[in-house]
């Protein structure tokens, strides 16, 4: 099976993830970035920790990433999530803006 190549900044942010760096995490997103949640949003900074410190880093969440397909600053990421909150096999689709993310949309994979 061969390596996925998974384009910047969308790497970094999943490296950031899977080793529970909050700082990195929060600091992956423009400002006035905003996180999709099955339809739930959070904007913002702030927003996004408070989702986050329950949901995603804060549940010591980490994704074995299986697909990627990348077109016109839009990057989607399929794979197989694990955490405290949930699991199972999740979506995430990023909005690229430049070296950040403007988006992140996360559904059923």
């Amino acid at each position: 099976m061969s390596e996925v190549t998974i384009p910047e900044p969308v790497a970094s942010f999943i490296d950031a993830v899977n080793r529970h760096d909050e700082a990195a995490f929060l600091d992956a997103f423009a400002p006035g970035g905003s996180v999709d949640d099955w339809g739930r949003v959070f904007a913002g900074r702030d927003e996004i920790k408070a989702w986050s410190d329950d949901e995603f880093i804060g549940a010591h969440g980490t994704l074995s990433v299986e697909e990627v397909e990348a077109a016109d600053g839009v990057v989607t990421v399929v794979g197989d999530w694990r955490s405290t909150h949930a699991n199972g096999r999740s979506e995430f689709v990023f909005d690229v803006d430049g070296d950040r993310l403007s988006r992140m949309t996360i559904r059923e994979g």
